[in-house]
């Protein structure tokens, strides 16, 4: 047993989750070895500047990775936290804030996710203000830009494309999460993106014990206090187990 994870000692945890959490779900990572940002096209149908210039093409870019999405099933890294969350008592608390756009924690039972990229299986319009609330969307493919039921505009999916600022609510919401966790675990991401590879700094700074666990070891100035390399869906199951109605 890992002596970090007796789970009464941390009363509010905060998870990060990357897209090296999804990859036993068959999806590809955004970066690293078969990274999608690797690809210039995929990256260019990723950005606002496109969006606007070529809305069609992000679309149907989007249509494809909604599919993808749409036919894998969260795995045990997934299901390991969501079995945390479950198993928790009176009076903790467990944050999941995840990078991933794919809706597998949700799927895997987990309550308490912020979303802080979006999620590419939602729809929202591009006008702002708009009365339309992001909505499921099972749309998966189409020769026209969709267009607002109700002001008429284009309708876009609800991610956070490069050249764009994180959401409000989101970055509210995982600030005050960081502002008061005790335990903070990194699993599955590459710590190079902002805002998310501040969030170790932050959480540290509020006291909180930091993990990391990654294929890939963390950068040499990390502001982790252990480090667990390996696969996320056969480390996270082994340092949750431990976590049992705590």
């Amino acid at each position: 047993m890992l002596s970090f994870m007796d789970l009464s000692l941390y009363r509010r945890i905060v998870i990060l989750t990357g897209a090296g959490v999804s990859v036993a779900s068959g999806l590809r990572p955004f970066r690293g070895p078969d990274g999608l940002w690797n690809d210039e096209d995929l990256a260019r149908l990723s950005h606002v500047d496109t969006l606007r210039s070529e809305p069609l093409a992000v679309w149907q870019h989007w249509w494809t990775m909604r599919k993808i999405a749409r036919a894998a099933s969260p795995n045990p890294a997934h299901l390991a936290i969501a079995g945390l969350e479950a198993r928790l008592g009176a009076g903790r608390t467990l944050a999941l804030i995840t990078q991933n756009v794919d809706g597998l924690h949700t799927r895997a039972g987990s309550s308490s996710v912020v979303e802080f990229h979006g999620n590419a299986l939602r729809t929202r319009c591009t006008r702002h203000p708009c009365a339309l609330e992001s909505f499921e969307d099972q749309q998966c493919e189409g020769d026209e830009v969709p267009l607002c039921p109700l002001c008429g505009s284009a309708l876009r999916p609800d991610i956070v494309l490069f050249g764009e600022m994180i959401p409000p609510k989101a970055d509210h919401l995982a600030k005050r999460a960081l502002r008061d966790c005790d335990l903070f675990i990194a699993a599955g991401t590459s710590g190079t993106v902002q805002p998310a590879a501040l969030f170790a700094s932050w959480a540290a700074m509020a006291g909180a014990r930091t993990v990391w666990v990654n294929i890939e070891a963390p950068g040499h100035e990390s502001n982790f206090d252990e480090v667990f390399l390996g696969r996320a869906e056969e480390v996270l199951p082994r340092l949750l187990e431990g976590a049992q109605r705590c």
